[in-house]
């Protein structure tokens, strides 16, 4: 913790000549530009010894500097402190108001940010006339600070300790009580401080892992390996006012893709149909059940499928939600093939959500000749949002191609692109949205065979689906 000792330099008398106070101001401000540090990397130098720890030891960060300071009587504190805000000294678990040894009980000192304020003319003006107002003198005292570990931000902890000149991560994603890190080949002999760190630093984080293998398995759960905290892999979060619980070694869940689950949903109307192809544990099954629409819900991991069926009771859907344990392709040629007929003769719309981006434009031929019966109309034709990655130059025009391909049909002018985000250095996720053509939908070319009772993991397996939910 922070340790209070005693002022011990003396005063330092403020500029009388005001044409030399604004020429020494505009230096300051100049410095400030030209040095402007990227975490403060001169308020805190860590002793060399920490330089290549992998066994984190708190005690060892511990370090006293010296910062300006004023004195300032305890009747116009709180107004010098709302008036010098952006001079004070910002450090997690440092108080910007201090009491001195041997200081009268009416008197404070207002720590101040050594990098904006190195004399009295580097006060801005206002600042200045502020201080005048409160009959405060601008003189500045030295005060000698202590910080410890716990006023460290994490990415000044690690780049203290990791090797000089490598990259050093302190970004993860949170997933509830978890924070989920990839880290890269060279911080791994520092992984478990690393990980103790992320949980220091981040009150509600009581377990930290490491993604340890891209290739996924035929659910969509990655391999992961416990870096720092309990392990307990069951996390609860909420997204979109809608509440999830799961086993996050055991399905995927991107909390990264909520706004994309938000804008899908808000394109369903009440009483709609939704048939989610690949449902996860609900992220859009269960909001677009909660805006009154019918949903279909399928996942072939019989984990996600477990977890789906839970978190529709959880959020009072589960009489809004029929849930599937089926591969991609079965659950169009089974469910979906057997509702859409009475759908396509009324007026709500049908609405396919196929979120695989690895994988699902390749199950886009399971609409090939669906159905038999051609409708006397084609104004309710089913909308597909299906998703996908693309390394291309042109994503847009790469993925409506390999669409159009697997569909048998051209979509080019017949489909929207959104572009979801970036998941790696040229790797883009993008949504195509396109009304299922009649032309294909009810084709004679391509006779389509029972579905198999039994799932088909070999053409649903996903070697990226780490990306894919």
């Amino acid at each position: 913790m922070l340790r209070r000792l005693s002022r011990v330099f003396s005063p330092i008398q403020s500029q009388r000549n005001l044409k030399a106070a604004v020429v020494h101001r505009s230096l300051c401000s100049a410095a400030s530009v030209a040095l402007k540090p990227i975490m403060e990397p001169k308020l805190y130098r860590p002793p060399p010894e920490v330089r290549g720890m992998t066994s984190l030891d708190r005690e060892a960060f511990t370090q006293t500097i010296t910062v300006p300071a004023l004195r300032v009587p305890t009747g116009v504190l709180n107004k010098v402190v709302k008036s010098l805000r952006k001079s004070a000294i910002q450090r997690p678990g440092v108080p910007r108001v201090v009491q001195a040894k041997e200081e009268s009980s009416d008197f404070r000192l207002f720590l101040l940010d050594p990098h904006k304020v190195s004399s009295p003319s580097c006060f801005s003006e206002t600042e200045a006339e502020a201080l005048r107002s409160f009959g405060v003198a601008e003189e500045l005292q030295r005060y000698e600070l202590q910080l410890t570990y716990h006023n460290l931000k994490s990415e000044e902890v690690l780049e203290a300790v990791l090797p000089q000149g490598q990259d050093v991560t302190s970004g993860f994603s949170r997933v509830g009580h978890i924070a989920h890190m990839n880290l890269r080949e060279h911080q791994l002999p520092y992984k478990n401080l690393i990980g103790q760190v992320i949980m220091d630093k981040n009150p509600g984080v009581t377990c930290v892992v490491n993604k340890t293998n891209i290739i996924d398995s035929t659910y969509r759960n990655f391999k992961m390996e416990l870096l720092a905290g309990d392990e307990n892999m069951v996390a609860k979060v909420k997204e979109n006012g809608m509440t999830y619980e799961f086993d996050f070694s055991r399905v995927y869940w991107n909390p990264r893709l909520s706004t994309e689950h938000q804008r899908v949903v808000q394109l369903v109307k009440r009483g709609d149909t939704v048939f989610d192809v690949f449902a996860g544990v609900g992220p859009f099954a269960i909001p677009a059940a909660r805006s009154g629409a019918n949903v279909l819900a399928n996942d072939l991991n019989p984990e996600s499928y477990r977890w789906l069926q839970h978190n529709c009771k959880l959020n009072k859907v589960e009489n809004k939600v029929r849930s599937f344990n089926l591969d991609g392709r079965a659950f169009i040629q089974g469910a979906v093939k057997q509702e859409l007929p009475a759908l396509l003769k009324g007026k709500a719309g049908v609405h396919v959500v196929m979120n695989l981006p690895a994988l699902a434009l390749e199950f886009l031929d399971a609409f090939r000749g669906l159905l038999h019966q051609e409708p006397s109309c084609d104004e309710n034709l089913p909308t597909v949002h299906c998703y996908g990655f693309s390394k291309d130059d042109n994503p847009e025009t790469d993925v409506v191609k390999r669409a159009s391909h697997s569909l048998g049909f051209p979509l080019e002018n017949r489909c929207s692109v959104h572009f979801v985000r970036n998941v790696a250095p040229n790797k883009d996720m993008m949504c195509v949205t396109f009304t299922v053509p009649k032309e294909v939908l009810f084709s004679s070319d391509h006779e389509q065979s029972e579905p198999s009772a039994e799932p088909a993991p070999k053409r649903q397996k996903c070697e990226e689906a780490t990306d894919s939910t």
